[in-house]
């Protein structure tokens, strides 16, 4: 991935966005040439010359401050992942190609024991560890039960931007697989930037953008977010739909991780949606693992 290219279309694809008005900037009429702001309103709003800051959106992030960070994001108005995400675009065009700068990938399908026992006594919610790649690196018995869809794929590890780009039963499962695609790419675009020299990231995008129309253009868009909390309605193939809620929990033991737990409302049909799921997941052997294999039977009534 090119450091410098990424933080020029990012900067380039925020500034698209804001309008005058939004911006707070007069109008005078005439003819505008690009969308949304002008380079050197973004400067004037940044409180910075315009030259310095159409060196810092062709890439030149040398010698950037994180006052200068800050007067481009307030400028921007970027949201705290963007805000995020350019510091890491900054900081990574400045260590630039030198390989003591570069940041080791995330260990692969590793947790250490303590955490493994903790997953496993929350046998009453799905709960799904993910690295920045969106590889499943694990999971607990019902957190495997409502991903059956995503686990069937062979190919390992269990990737859930694969899944969502590239399985048609994704688009079955998640009810709003719209919004999902986005998020995944969106999460896809901090790890991008929080990992640039991590390989088997890189090779993940360039299969998808390959493979998949959509996430070619949704890549090209340099949108991101953080995946902190939200709302995930899914129809799964043994107890039908499903609305859970999720929390994101970054792992102290290892920041490269992120545990997803998933829950629902008591008394609703989602929660007695859950409890035929976990009923289903002891009764039909499936796996407290991101690695274990399928089951291999959906149909509730065997």
């Amino acid at each position: 991935m090119d450091n410098q290219d990424d933080l020029s279309k990012f900067l380039i694809s925020r500034r698209a966005k804001l309008s005058l008005q939004k911006a707070g900037l007069p109008d005078f009429g005439g003819r505008r040439r690009v969308p949304g702001l002008r380079r050197e309103e973004v400067a004037l709003l940044a409180g910075m010359s315009s030259e310095y800051y159409k060196r810092l959106e062709r890439g030149n992030a040398k010698g950037v401050s994180e006052a200068v960070i800050d007067g481009v994001s307030r400028a921007l108005q970027l949201d705290s992942a963007e805000h995020s995400h350019l510091y890491e675009l900054i900081r990574s065009a400045n260590a630039g190609a030198r390989p003591q700068n570069r940041r080791r990938p995330a260990r692969e399908s590793q947790i250490n024991p303590s955490l493994r026992q903790t997953i496993d006594a929350m046998s009453t919610v799905p709960v799904f560890v993910q690295n920045g790649r969106l590889d499943a690196v694990a999971t607990n018995r019902l957190g495997r039960a409502l991903f059956t869809e995503m686990f069937n794929d062979s190919r390992q590890p269990v990737n859930a931007a694969r899944f969502v780009f590239l399985d048609a039963k994704a688009q079955t499962f998640y009810r709003d697989w719209e919004a999902n695609t986005r998020q995944i790419v969106a999460l896809l675009r901090v790890e991008a930037g929080r990992s640039p020299y991590d390989r088997q990231l890189s090779d993940l995008v360039g299969e998808l953008s390959t493979r998949s129309d959509l996430f070619r253009k949704l890549w090209g868009a340099h949108d991101v977010r953080e995946h902190r909390a939200g709302l995930k309605s899914v129809h799964h193939p043994v107890v039908g739909d499903l609305d859970l809620t999720y929390l994101g929990l970054d792992l102290a033991s290892d920041h490269r991780l992120q545990m997803l737990v998933f829950s629902a409302e008591p008394g609703s049909a989602s929660h007695d949606g859950l409890q035929l799921l976990a009923n289903w997941a002891n009764t039909h052997g499936v796996g407290p693992n991101a690695n274990d294999k399928a089951a291999p039977d959906l149909n509730i009534g065997n």
